[in-house]
């Protein structure tokens, strides 16, 4: 194995404008098992779009992104399907920062010796390649934006807004989710966020500092901005790929809201894609329907999707996109709530 021979057919993210899935989602719909169930996702979604004052969340984990999907987000913010993202460090820095720095993902394959791999710096997401000295382009990248910054802590909105400011000027891709975000006033939050390659360039830059003031990261301001969010939206609703923290932060802002003394309705819509089972506590130990028990989504619009996401969601957004409501739906800005 040579790398250059690894890292030779990039991955290409699927176009859902120029595919129209409507005709396929309405067969589906008179079908049965995960075909039924991601009619009546595609189906939610667009209530979430046309209700009147629903502020739409997106929450993000595993490696769609870099799967291909990455469009399909960005098309969301565009299209004003989407107010609020909630996402691991992942899917936001090793994924999308990492392809506006003008670096891409590879087509690669399980059936490999991963110890070759690691010999030539080639990371592996399951069949998909990702050059590592790329990678620590990237954490080097975050490290020089906090470094640039005031030194205080940050919410990950907050960063990841600034991260959004250095693309306007750095990138190398057209579209950047960061920078599509930023430039539509669409926060991003991750509450995990030193899980990814922003961990690295932050704990250089603490490193360096040696006790000094520095930046961190304040989760809790993470909880508390959301939070604010969710009291001020009439009503609200989730479109979940994966699971994980990000499912379980955006539902929670429910129950945050009550132990503030404000009482605020269950998130009304929930769709949730994985292929998690339940019965082991790994679907983020609950199903939509499950949640409803903590106060967190409502029953009378909640499909679970159990699918891996990058089979159904293109087909999901797709059918919403050439319904066309969207296009009377007014935008919510959410990032202009903290300036």
């Amino acid at each position: 194995m040579k790398k250059n021979e690894l890292l030779k057919e990039t991955i290409k993210h699927i176009d859902i404008k120029a595919i129209d899935s409507t005709k396929i989602i309405d067969a589906m719909r008179d079908m049965s098992f995960t075909s039924r169930d991601t009619a009546r996702a595609a189906d939610i979604l667009n209530m979430m779009i046309k209700e009147d004052g629903c502020t739409n969340m997106l929450t993000l984990a595993g490696s769609t992104s870099a799967g291909g999907c990455m469009q399909v987000y960005v098309d969301m913010i565009k299209a004003n399907m989407i107010d609020v993202i909630v996402a691991t460090g992942a899917s936001i820095v090793d994924m999308d920062f990492f392809e506006a720095l003008g670096f891409k993902h590879y087509r690669g394959t399980p059936h490999v010796d991963d110890r070759k791999l690691r010999e030539l710096y080639v990371d592996r997401i399951y069949d998909t390649f990702i050059d590592e000295k790329e990678l620590q382009v990237c954490d080097k990248t975050i490290k020089e934006i906090t470094d640039s910054l005031e030194t205080r802590p940050y919410s990950s909105r907050e960063f990841i807004k600034e991260m959004g400011k250095y693309l306007t000027t750095h990138s190398k891709k057209k579209d950047s989710l960061v920078q599509v975000a930023y430039e539509h006033n669409v926060p991003i939050f991750c509450p995990a966020f030193s899980d990814s390659s922003a961990g690295f360039g932050l704990v250089l830059h603490q490193w360096e500092r040696k006790g000094k003031p520095h930046v961190s990261i304040d989760s809790v301001k993470d909880f508390m901005e959301l939070t604010q969010i969710k009291m001020e939206a009439k009503t609200s609703g989730l479109f979940m790929v994966g699971g994980g923290v990000p499912k379980n932060f955006a539902q929670d802002t429910v129950v945050c809201a009550e132990v503030l003394g404000k009482e605020v309705p269950m998130h009304q819509f929930a769709i949730q894609i994985t292929v998690a089972d339940v019965r082991d506590g790994a679907c983020s130990s609950s199903t939509l329907k499950e949640a409803s028990s903590w106060g967190k989504v409502d029953t009378i619009y909640e499909q679970m999707v159990f699918a891996e996401a990058t089979s159904v969601v293109p087909l999901i957004v797709s059918y919403v996109y050439h319904k066309g409501d969207w296009k009377n739906r007014k935008k919510r800005e959410w990032a202009k709530m903290f300036k």
